[in-house]
C-alpha cells in the first residue's frame, strides 16, 4: 500500500532524510519509530503530499479520499462542538450527518457530542481527531504519535481503537517513540534516527535480537530482558 525508496529531503543546507526505504503491506499496522527530530513527521508530510521530496520515491496506493490523517496538531475548531466539527469535515466528502454520530460512538464520545472542542481533555481531543480521520472510512490511516502526552489508561483506549480500525480492513501507518506501543500494535516497524533507517522488521523479533540491555547503535533504544522471557523496549 505504501512504497518508499531512497527518499531524500533537504531543508536548505540541512539534509533531514538520507536514502530512506521501506514498504507497508495492505491491512497491516506499520510503525515508524524514532526520537524527536528523527524525521518521522517529515516522512508523513511527504506521503500525504504536504511536502515534496528532493529525491527518491514515496508512493501511496490510494487517492486522497481513501486517506485519513491525524497529526499532533489536531486542527479542531475550538468553539464548535464535537458533532459540529465532524459535520463540517463530512460536508467536504459529502458524508451524511448520521455518520458523524456513528464516528463519535466508535471512539466513545457520543455523550460529548454537544461539548465544545475547547472544553475537552487532551485524551478526548485525541479521540475526536481520530473520529474525524476515520469519518470517511479511509483505506489508509496516517497517525502521527497518536498517544503522545496521554496517560496509560487513555493511551490503552486509543490502542484498542486503532486495532479495531485495522480489523475493519484499514492499513495504518503510525509514528511513535515508544517501542512498547509498537510491540503491542505493529506488524512491522522501521527504526529511524537522524534521517536514516537503522533497523526494520517485526518489533518482537527486534527486541529479541537486542535484549539483555543492549542498544541499537545511534538510536538509544534500550532492550531490557525481563523475567518470564518477555522483552521491554524503550526509545529514549
Amino acid at each position: 500500500m505504501i512504497e518508499v525508496k531512497n527518499l531524500v529531503k533537504n531543508f536548505g543546507s540541512q539534509k533531514v532524510l538520507h536514502d530512506v526505504s521501506f514498504d507497508v503491506k495492505c491491512k497491516e499496522i506499520f510503525g515508524l519509530l524514532g526520537p524527536s527530530g528523527a524525521g518521522k513527521t517529515t516522512i508523513i508530510n511527504i506521503l500525504t503530499k504536504q511536502l515534496e521530496p528532493d529525491g527518491g520515491i514515496a508512493h501511496v496506493h490510494a487517492d486522497s479520499f481513501d486517506t485519513g490523517l491525524m497529526l499532533d496538531e489536531d486542527g479542531l475548531y475550538p468553539r464548535l462542538n464535537c458533532l459540529e466539527n465532524l459535520n463540517l469535515f463530512g460536508r467536504i466528502y459529502g458524508i451524511p450527518k448520521r455518520k458523524s454520530m456513528e464516528a463519535l460512538k466508535s471512539v466513545g464520545l457520543e455523550s460529548a457530542a454537544n461539548k465544545a472542542a475547547n472544553t475537552l481533555s487532551k485524551g478526548m481531543r485525541q479521540r475526536l481527531a481520530l473520529a474525524r480521520a476515520i469519518l470517511h472510512t479511509p483505506k489508509i490511516l496516517f497517525l502521527d504519535e497518536p498517544t503522545s502526552g496521554l496517560d496509560p489508561t487513555t493511551a490503552l483506549g486509543i490502542h484498542e481503537l486503532i486495532q479495531q480500525i485495522k480489523d475493519n480492513g484499514a492499513t495504518i501507518f503510525l509514528t511513535t517513540h515508544n517501542m512498547d506501543e509498537a510491540v503491542k500494535l505493529c506488524d512491522n516497524v522501521a527504526l529511524l534516527d537522524k534521517g536514516r533507517i537503522v533497523e526494520s522488521g517485526v518489533p518482537v523479533e527486534i527486541c529479541e535480537r537486542h535484549n539483555a540491555m543492549r542498544t541499537v547503535p545511534d538510536l538509544g533504544i534500550v532492550f531490557i530482558k525481563m523475567t518470564g522471557g518477555t522483552n521491554k523496549c524503550r526509545v529514549s
